[in-house]
């Protein structure tokens, strides 16, 4: 009792005050047994419907086929509204022994008066109303539940070898229904349908194609595929049952009758517990028992002025009970002649339209859902496709956008790499041309006043020839320092050129050398070199060299200034001197040796 949650106190505490403080303990075992549901409880108690707790669940329909109804229920006046849904059942036997007889006995006056009420109310289309627990039936027949719990299959099993026949279905082809080594088991499935001659059950003795499942799977396959069905129930306890299975169930007629009909057969002995469920749904007295069921338009109280959807759908009727002797002469009510003229002249032609016009309905609501769905397909394709295309156009855009921010950012940042790169260069011009006219006025200046006794005569590039003495122990970097600053432009006016050395600490020689040094290289810093005209000798700029230590200027000679990288010196070099490509060298200069 501790370990009750509070909704289950409650249930136990209402079903407490219907059995008038019966056992707590079975209370609980027959709640527990139905999930917790007072009414199905009370059910169980006072001699509900069957327990189905011992009974593998019944799997669900597939997804994909829809029902044409909602509500499942069978629907027969004549049955006292006993409902065809299960009841599970559950506490113990002796509670349920002592508790059945004693309301029956006390229900009886009151099942009576809600008989004449009934009565009254259907002669005055008058709706009944429902209450709570108003399902409950205490007034039930004294007929003690079986024990036994033999299935449908073994049923089967045992008459196919009673009798020495089989089922037809397992002749015309597999059907997965009657099999008697199956434990579970679809319902039929019609693939043939053919009474020649060649037929393999010619000559074999025949039964229903019975459908191994429970009674309500079976119901619930009649409503879901629309077709009629036929229950077949005997016991037996009963003196015309081996007569009802000679003349009727085995009988050829009555077997091809069901199976070229598309009927589908269960059937059981009311000494098993499914069967006798049935048996109480379907208020059974009598045996042999038949009966058929199929959908049926819901009958709408007249009363009612307005016309709901759920009255509007189709319910599992009751059509007809056929319970007694198959004889005298063939002719009792569950005779082969009696069911087949039923069949031929009044229910066929009264339910095969109603049912062939379901199936048509289904047929074109599948056919609705399946286009419906290649229309949701094609539509999700075409979605997808166009996001696709639009996300590769935003893709190519977000690309072409990239590409072109990179291509104006290297644009940029080239632009700026020029401009950076052409005022370092016109820094360094303007720093060159500093020193450029520093030398020319502190260095070549007073070098060309001191004279000496080297002459040498230096063709400049421009073809201006100069003849200049100088000293033997002047330097090589005096000597090109001359000739660099007679490269001066001439809009540099001499007298302009500074006095003061642009940078560095050192003078004179010194700071140009240590110019060159900063710059890199002689080349690059003088951007030309010296050379004698003929024979042609290059004479490179080097630290710390005087003139007189030069063999190539020995006693003078003529100097030719070559630009470095200039197509000019280039013409120079393959003219062998001064760049007058006749090889005269007469220039009206003597050197020393010549005038010895």
């Amino acid at each position: 009792m501790s370990n009750l949650s509070d909704s289950q106190r409650r249930a136990l505490d209402q079903l407490r005050e219907l059995t008038n403080g019966a056992n707590d303990e079975v209370s609980i075992g027959v709640l527990e047994s139905v999930e917790w549901d007072v009414e199905r409880a009370a059910e169980a108690i006072f001699g509900g419907g069957a327990s189905t707790s011992n009974r593998p669940p019944t799997p669900p329909p597939p997804p994909q086929q829809k029902r044409p109804m909602e509500v499942f229920q069978v629907d027969d006046s004549a049955q006292d509204n006993n409902q065809v849904s299960s009841r599970n059942s559950g506490g113990s036997s002796v509670l349920y022994a002592l508790a059945r007889p004693l309301f029956s006995i006390l229900a009886f006056p009151l099942h009576i008066l809600s008989s004449v009420f009934r009565f009254i109310f259907g002669v005055l289309r008058i709706p009944v109303p429902q209450f709570r627990f108003s399902t409950l039936n205490f007034y039930r027949p004294l007929r003690p539940r079986p024990t036994h719990r033999g299935g449908p299959d073994k049923w089967v099993a045992e008459l196919e070898e009673e009798l020495g026949a089989v089922c037809i279905g397992r002749l015309n082809g597999p059907r997965g229904s009657a099999s008697t080594s199956a434990v579970e088991a679809g319902p039929s499935r019609l693939t043939a349908r053919n009474t020649q001659s060649d037929d393999p059950a010619e000559g074999r003795k025949l039964l229903p194609d019975f459908n191994i499942c429970g009674y309500e799977e079976f119901l619930r396959t009649c409503q879901r595929e629309m077709r009629v069905g036929c229950v077949i129930l005997i016991t037996e306890e009963h003196d015309d049952t081996p007569e009802f299975k000679r003349a009727t169930l085995t009988n050829p007629d009555f077997v091809r009758a069901l199976y070229n009909n598309n009927i589908l057969v269960w059937g059981g002995d009311v000494r098993d517990i499914e069967a006798w469920n049935a048996s109480e749904k379907l208020q059974a007295t009598t045996y042999p028992f038949i009966a058929f069921v199929a959908l049926q338009p819901r009958r709408a109280p007249l009363s009612s002025s307005r016309t709901s959807s759920n009255s509007q759908q189709p319910v599992l009727t009751v059509l007809s009970r056929h319970q007694g002797k198959p004889y005298p002469s063939g002719t009792g009510p569950t005779s082969t002649q009696a069911i087949l003229d039923h069949l031929d002249r009044q229910l066929l032609p009264r339910v095969t339209p109603f049912l062939e016009r379901l199936r048509t309905e289904q047929r074109e609501r599948e056919r609705d859902r399946q286009l419906r769905e290649e229309q949701d397909r094609a539509f999700q394709q075409a979605a997808r496709r166009d996001k696709e295309r639009i996300e590769a156009k935003i893709a190519a855009e977000r690309a072409e956008a990239e590409a072109s921010r990179k291509a104006e950012e290297e644009a940029r940042s080239a632009a700026l790499r020029r401009e950076q790169e052409a005022a370092e260069a016109k820094r360094k011009q303007e720093v060159r041309m500093n020193w450029r006219r520093w030398t020319r006025k502190n260095v070549a200046g007073p070098l060309a006043a001191a004279g000496g006794n080297l002459r040498l005569a230096i063709r400049l590039v421009t073809g201006t020839r100069l003849v200049q003495s100088f000293a033997p122990t002047t330097s090589l970097t005096a000597l090109y320092a001359y000739v660099d600053a007679q490269l001066i432009p001439s809009h540099f006016a001499p007298e302009d050129d500074p006095s003061a050395m642009p940078e560095g600490t050192e003078a004179g020689e010194k700071a140009i050398e240590a110019q060159i040094r900063a710059a890199g290289s002689a080349a690059e810093w003088w951007g030309f070199q010296l050379a004698t005209a003929y024979p042609r000798s290059e004479i490179p700029w080097k630290r710390d060299v005087q003139l007189g230590d030069l063999v190539a200027l020995k006693g003078g000679g003529q100097i030719v200034v070559e630009m470095l990288g200039s197509p000019r010196s280039s013409v120079e070099r393959t003219n062998g001197g001064t760049g007058g490509g006749d090889g005269d060298d007469d220039d009206d200069y003597r050197t020393e040796s010549d005038e010895e």
